[in-house]
């Protein structure tokens, strides 16, 4: 498919970079476990549909950072690697990202597959890449800041807050080759991923892609903008590519659900399970484009949508309300 060759093309050109010379805490915030995985232990190998985590990314370490202060003295195009009591306070504690890089040379946290209780990404310009997180406190990643890459961290089973996987606020995020199984409602609504603007900042230019979403209580995305009516009103969420992710929800009553969310794009998806429509666009959620998903037969539409968000809507006919 189109999106994975360019999920892909990213990974190999940010391995190739590396190899050439890379050189305030967010709030932590499923059911029953669906499979632990080693502490520590990366996929063996890319699952068959060339969507979700694989085998850890090749980024030889520039920096081996055993304290929060080592962390802190990365430059841009640095690979950052943990070890030592910084790792081992990791796993008892959010690893805490607050340094940056620079557009072209983005600071790369590479975990190697090692294990921790969740990361809070709080700057510009850095890629997150390789981690390992089982029975994380929730939300298993929290990204705050500009220019920032999730990709191939695989987040099992997330806990307490309202249980999401990634949470994510700011301008040209991607988040790319991920996994989040196990997320459970009984932690709240717990979503794969969400995105809102109320004292957050407003989210633009958003690729989402060849992600898995595996057993999620509520949905793959939740999507909010900041004049949704529980918004700031400070901003808009616009441009959204969702692009060949899997989508496996099990009790909310949509996979997507965006709100006040402008000019989405969700194309080449999977999406599983019953739930009662694929997609939800409401509150404004104008001009998206839908195409070229995989339906399970067991929903019963693929778009809802209220009248609000009709305003340049392209893609296969709504069945119902959002």
């Amino acid at each position: 498919m189109q999106g994975l060759k360019q999920s892909s093309a990213f990974i190999l050109a940010m391995g190739i970079a590396c190899l050439q010379g890379c050189a305030g805490e967010a709030p932590p915030a499923g059911g029953e476990d669906v499979g632990e995985l080693k502490a520590g232990s990366p996929p063996s190998e890319m699952p068959a549909d060339g969507r979700g985590a694989g085998p850890a990314i090749a980024a030889p370490c520039t920096v081996h950072a055993v304290t929060q202060e080592d962390m802190d003295k990365a430059q841009p195009g640095d690979v950052v690697c943990e070890g030592g009591q910084l790792l081992a306070k990791a796993k008892r504690s959010r690893l805490k990202i607050t340094k940056g890089g620079t557009t072209d040379k983005p600071i790369v946290y590479n975990g190697e597959g090692a294990d921790v209780d969740g990361i809070t990404v709080e700057a510009n310009n850095v890629v997150v890449q390789n981690y390992t997180m089982v029975k994380p406190k929730a939300p298993g990643i929290w990204a705050e800041g500009d220019n920032i890459t999730l990709q191939n961290n695989t987040i099992t089973n997330p806990v307490n807050g309202d249980g999401d996987g990634i949470r994510f606020f700011g301008k040209n995020i991607k988040i790319l080759h991920n996994t989040v199984r196990g997320t459970s409602n009984k932690y709240g609504h717990a979503d794969c991923m969400q995105t809102y603007a109320s004292d957050t900042p407003a989210s633009e230019d958003i690729l989402i892609e060849a992600n898995r979403c595996e057993k999620i209580d509520n949905m793959c995305l939740m999507a909010e903008g900041p004049n949704d009516g529980e918004g700031d009103g400070q901003g808009h969420s616009h441009h959204f590519t969702l692009r060949n992710n899997f989508c496996e929800t099990l009790k909310a009553s949509q996979a997507i659900m965006m709100e006040d969310i402008q000019y989405a794009t969700i194309t080449d998806n999977e999406f599983a399970a019953s739930p009662t429509k694929a997609i939800g666009l409401a509150i404004k959620s104008t001009n998206a484009t839908v195409s070229g998903n995989t339906v399970s037969p067991d929903i019963e539409y693929e778009v809802g949508i209220d009248k609000s968000s009709r305003k340049g809507y392209s893609g296969p006919q709504p069945g119902g309300p959002p």
